[in-house]
């Protein structure tokens, strides 16, 4: 926080808040003037060294709350959604957005559901022939995106649930020690654990209580669906507190949050935050030994790095993303200031795509995005077998990446040159959001920006990004 300048006015103005203090006491107890305080508040002025060493000392205010990721994704959301053609050619000023994610993010949000609620009007308009005549024609957020967004503004940290995982998991011996555990735990309960030869590859029956596993699957993969119905039975009143306070609009969203949190504690079981955390800086973030050392797969540890932003105990700050072979989007989370567009695929020139091409083996990007911020970037191929002949392959590839602050914690950056400038390879967004005039690979015109037609000239691209 200390090279760059922090505008936090609204964290600021909701702890004032929450302490039930006026303007003119909190300046008093920050050691500041009234009208500073309000401009800090306002974001027309940084938060000094000094205020937020006075947070600290004074409040117990944890710090590293102050810091902006939430509204780097609010300002990101609204960037794209802005890019809509409906806005025509003339969105608002980038400056305008960032402030309005910064000082009003309630309303920000409000003008994301909005849009939202439009683009799944235009949706339904679209198919109205299948729509007209059904009971279950309204207006309602899709139950996946809900979710994602739900888990996206959380920092896809869950702060109880993770605990919860931690401690069900103390003294951890191996990963076979959590599988007994879990498994001696269902028994207490009253539930068997028994395999069966069947394509589901978790059933529980709740009138017999057996849970059945499915014989096909990975050793990784069973301790994790046996952790998963654990947390959906012992813990279920934690998981219902979390989804109240959530408020989802829909039954099929809450249902869905509810399997999303459930894999998540299976997750922070099985990779226990401060075991882990330690763990992951001492093997310098090598997945492999990670996956090796936890009994999971290389797709469940990159997730789990990306969970790391317990405050106070963070970890690197990565972003994490997963891409099926059309280029869709299947997983994205990112707690960097790169944030993945909410709608298409990924930029075409990112490594990730590249992963299908060489599997089984790490990719390594250095890549600049267009404000000018570098990443490290690692992809790889992940393939997940159906358990016989002929069961279908299920192909996706993984990325996770951080900031080239923080490359030399990471085991891939051995090697890579990141002095010179040109190791860096330009990547984006999406196409509608960037604005690099020159990509070979640029699919659609940026909506930003005007274009040059000229008849009697053709580039790389049939137009100019003027």
């Amino acid at each position: 926080m200390a090279n760059r300048k922090l505008y936090s006015g609204a964290k600021l103005r909701d702890m004032r808040q929450r302490l039930g203090l006026t303007q003119k006491d909190f300046a008093s107890k920050l050691g500041v003037s009234l009208p500073y305080l309000n401009q800090m508040e306002n974001n027309n002025r940084p938060l000094s060294g000094t205020v937020i060493l006075a947070l600290a000392q004074e409040f117990g205010f944890d710090v590293t709350e102050l810091s902006s990721s939430e509204n780097e994704r609010l300002f990101s959301d609204m960037r794209e959604a802005f890019s809509d053609p409906i806005f025509g050619d003339t969105p608002p000023q980038l400056a305008d957005m960032r402030l309005t994610a910064s000082n009003a993010p309630s309303i920000a949000r409000a003008f994301l559901d909005l849009h939202r609620a439009y683009r799944q009007t235009q949706e339904r308009l679209a198919s109205l022939d299948e729509a007209l005549g059904r009971d279950d024609a309204r207006l309602q957020p899709s139950p996946w995106e809900e979710v994602r967004d739900f888990f996206h503004y959380c920092d896809n940290y869950i702060d109880a649930v993770d605990r919860a995982a931690e401690g069900f998991a103390k003294g951890r011996q191996s990963p076979d020690w959590i599988h007994d555990k879990a498994i001696k735990t269902l028994h207490e309960l009253g539930i068997s654990v028994q395999n069966g030869d069947q394509d589901a590859i978790r059933i529980y029956d709740p009138n017999t209580k057996i849970l059945t596993i499915s014989n096909r699957i990975s050793t990784e993969t069973a301790r994790f669906q046996i952790l998963l119905q654990l947390a959906l039975i012992s813990h279920e009143k934690l998981l219902e507190a979390t989804l109240d306070l959530a408020r989802f609009q829909s039954p099929e969203a809450r249902a869905i949050a509810k399997i999303g949190l459930a894999n998540y504690f299976a997750g922070a079981a099985l990779m226990p935050y401060k075991e882990f955390l330690e763990t992951a800086r001492m093997e310098r973030h090598d997945l492999e030994r990670l996956s090796s050392h936890f009994g999971v797969s290389i797709e469940q540890v990159a997730h789990r790095l990306s969970t790391l932003q317990r405050p106070g105990k963070n970890g690197i700050p990565f972003f994490f993303v997963r891409v099926d072979q059309a280029g869709t989007i299947t997983k994205r989370h990112s707690a960097t200031r790169l944030q993945f567009a909410r709608f298409g695929g990924a930029c075409p020139l990112w490594n990730v795509h590249r992963a299908f091409e060489t599997p089984g083996q790490f990719l390594r990007q250095l890549a600049e995005t267009p404000d000018g911020i570098r990443y490290l970037s690692i992809a790889r191929d992940v393939t997940k077998g159906g358990g016989s002949f002929n069961a279908p392959l299920r192909r996706f590839a993984i990325a996770l990446g951080c900031e080239i602050k923080h490359a030399e914690q990471l085991v891939y950056a051995d090697g890579l040159d990141m002095a010179r400038p040109d190791a860096f390879e330009p990547i984006g967004i999406s196409c509608r959001l960037c604005e690099r005039r020159s990509c070979h690979q640029r699919s659609v015109p940026p909506l930003e920006r005007q274009l040059i037609i000229d008849e009697n000239e053709r580039a790389m691209l049939p137009y100019r990004v003027r």
